[in-house]
């Protein structure tokens, strides 16, 4: 098995991630926020699963992704078929998964050079 060490390259990392807060880069967020590659919106007004609509999930859309993941809480929760059928409409992949999952795979997906987004719920 071939090792190969992955350095950041010019993107946002996740260091860390509680259940009320996010620390990207060296800085440490405790309120909603939207994350790209090189795409900070803090303070994003969702608390819960059940504010996302048409109006909050709108700065997830203008970017256009290929894939938005959104992490909530520390157990799994599923998105509504509503929210989902945006996403489907208009060709973005979206997945739900806790904090520490989403912010994994953010740091993944950057890792590829994905054009992905990651919305953590605080």
């Amino acid at each position: 098995m071939e090792l190969t060490e992955h350095k950041p390259g010019n993107h946002h990392v996740v260091r860390a991630v509680t259940a009320h807060s996010v620390r990207i880069d060296q800085a440490t967020y405790t309120a909603s926020l939207i994350l790209g590659a090189r795409y900070l919106e803090p303070d994003w007004p969702v608390r819960f699963l059940s504010d996302l609509n048409e109006t909050t999930l709108a700065p997830l859309f203008a970017p256009q992704p290929e894939l938005v993941i959104i992490g909530a809480g520390q157990t799994h929760q599923v998105l509504g078929l509503e929210i989902q059928r945006a996403f489907i409409e208009r060709g973005i992949g979206i997945e739900s998964m806790t904090l520490p999952a989403a912010a994994r795979t953010f740091n993944v997906l950057m890792s590829e050079n994905r054009r992905a987004l990651a919305a953590f719920i605080l």
